[in-house]
């Protein structure tokens, strides 16, 4: 576990997105809802909920959802990632995104909360350690 390096407004302005995002999750499958927020380079915030398809490799999950949003919306570079959820525990990234996450931003701060309260700090780092990344598909890593 990691300490956080946010301001206590920017965590703020992170959990009030991400809790917003998590009340607009379509999950009518898993009936897990999730709500995520980047916190970008420039200040701005970014949140993105997971919605599902009967299709299930078609769903998309809330962390990618607010990636693919602010780079949309021309946003690069981020500090952080709160994602929350309706369950109790924490929830981490999955696999797929934290592979998004780590291409955009390898140095992120990755903060989970859970319905009960329960908090996880970390880094993007430590949950996918030697990811594979653009110097490594271009052969200059």
């Amino acid at each position: 576990m990691t300490a956080s390096t946010l301001t206590n407004e920017d965590f703020d302005r992170l959990l009030e997105a991400a809790k917003g995002a998590l009340a607009n999750a379509h999950s009518p499958y898993s009936g897990l809802r999730v709500g995520a927020a980047l916190l970008a380079e420039d200040g701005s915030v970014h949140a993105g909920c997971n919605v599902e398809s009967a299709s299930y490799g078609l769903t998309i999950c809330a962390e990618r959802s607010a990636v693919f949003r602010a780079v949309t919306d021309g946003v690069r570079g981020f500090r952080a990632v709160l994602i929350t959820t309706d369950r109790d525990g924490a929830l981490m990234p999955c696999g797929a995104c934290r592979q998004v996450l780590h291409e955009h931003a390898p140095e992120l701060e990755v903060i989970a909360i859970g319905a009960d309260g329960e908090r996880v700090d970390t880094t993007i780092a430590a949950l996918l350690p030697e990811a594979i990344g653009e110097a490594d598909i271009k052969g200059e890593a």
